[in-house]
């Protein structure tokens, strides 16, 4: 009988406890926890088929949206998980895939609330703070895979959608060395960052044209200042699309080929 791959582990920076339950297909995400102290992050995780302990493999971290947040170790598959579990997909592209879940009561990312809004909406990106906790454990979790043996440290890929889109900009420039690709989807974030990573690893940005939650403004805004730091930068805008423009990305043909592609150098 094939080994759970996580439930193996037991280290120092974190405790995994797994089921292999498969009588449905989202029950290929085996249920994880990883636990430091006494704060805890679900986690869901797609192994490569075949999987080998003798092979380190792509490891790509999809960072889910507010609606999604919670304990129940499911919502988070509420949005692109089925993309991986597609069997082409995950023959052509052999990856650990993880959707975490972050608490009701917090997010990926630091966000403040600007007393007027403007063009971008009414978010504002502090940088002079700790990482939110659960954001923290999603790093410590990334570093707890890599020292395994189980993680290629130069194919690490992060992506998310709405709160996600914001995490997935705070994450790169608190740990701008880590990442191969990046992808966040009508998020938004800090563009004083921009030049912490601007030039450590491509990037590709979402957003729908006529987002009334998260203003098209934001994604612009970062797309125009990564390219003037000299990023290297796709951008895809949805006419007629509102907030949900993670349909649309994750629709996208050349989305794996391109993520999967990328190595750090």
């Amino acid at each position: 009988m094939k080994k759970c791959l996580y439930s193996l582990l037991l280290l120092s920076t974190g405790i995994f406890y797994g089921n292999e339950g498969k009588t449905q297909d989202l029950n290929l995400y085996e249920r994880q926890l990883f636990i430091q102290g006494s704060d805890t992050l679900p986690c869901r995780i797609l192994s490569p088929m075949d999987f080998s302990i003798n092979k380190k493999y792509p490891l790509l971290i999809i960072l889910h949206g507010s609606g999604e947040r919670g304990n129940n170790n499911e919502a988070q598959l509420t949005w692109g998980a089925w993309l991986f579990l597609d069997s082409v997909n995950r023959s052509k592209f052999p990856a650990i895939i993880v959707f975490p879940q972050c608490p009701k009561d917090s997010s990926w990312s630091q966000v403040d609330r600007k007393p007027v809004a403007d063009s971008l909406g009414n978010f504002a990106f502090p940088m002079d703070g700790a990482a939110s906790r659960p954001l923290q454990m999603v790093m410590d979790f990334i570093d707890t895979l890599v020292k395994s043996g189980r993680a290629d440290p130069k194919r690490i890929y992060v992506g998310g959608l709405s709160m996600g889109g914001f995490g997935t900009f705070e994450i790169l420039w608190r740990r701008p060395k880590l990442f191969a690709a990046a992808f966040p989807i009508c998020g938004g974030g800090n563009p004083d960052a921009v030049k912490l990573y601007a030039k450590k690893f491509p990037i590709w940005v979402f957003h729908g044209a006529i987002d009334a939650v998260v203003p098209v403004a934001n994604s612009r805004l970062m797309v125009r200042v990564l390219r003037k730091a000299g990023a290297e930068v796709k951008y895809s805008e949805y006419p007629g699309v509102n907030h949900n423009s993670w349909t649309n990305a994750f629709a996208e043909p050349e989305l794996l080929p391109w993520i999967f592609s990328q190595k750090r150098k």
